[in-house]
């Protein structure tokens, strides 16, 4: 199973240098996990960057994979990760939710670098 973090998600929809890597994760949709902040975070930026139908467009492909919604456990995991790991909300969320669907995380987030259960690529590689 696979969660991409919403870098991921911006990097692959637009193309960057990175999207190949996280193409590999966002094309596997019979094991692709989508956290509903992902879609928040994707939305956002889209619909401010390129208007409201490629916004749509875009969060319409992300539900090609499972929707996991912050319940109340997840929420609760999420903070303790935010504390212990010393990560931001949304962070510790997308960390939270691959660990909760025993999945990977693909990011570019420096956060993450080095961590467990992670596939981390620098935004600046090559």
């Amino acid at each position: 199973m696979n969660v991409v973090d919403s870098s991921g998600w911006l990097e692959y929809f637009a193309g960057g240098r990175n999207a190949g890597f996280f193409a590999r994760a966002v094309e596997d949709t019979g094991r692709l996990i989508v956290p509903t902040l992902a879609l928040f975070e994707v939305f956002k930026r889209v619909l401010q960057q390129r208007g409201e139908a490629a916004a749509l467009q875009a969060v319409a492909l992300m539900h090609q994979g499972r929707i996991v919604g912050l319940d109340a456990a997840l929420a609760l995991a999420s903070a303790r990760l935010s504390v212990e790991e010393r990560l931001p909300l949304a962070d510790s969320v997308m960390y939270a939710t691959a660990r909760a669907c025993s999945a990977t995380l693909w990011t570019q987030d420096s956060d993450f670098e080095g961590r467990p259960g992670v596939r981390f690529v620098s935004r600046h590689a090559s």
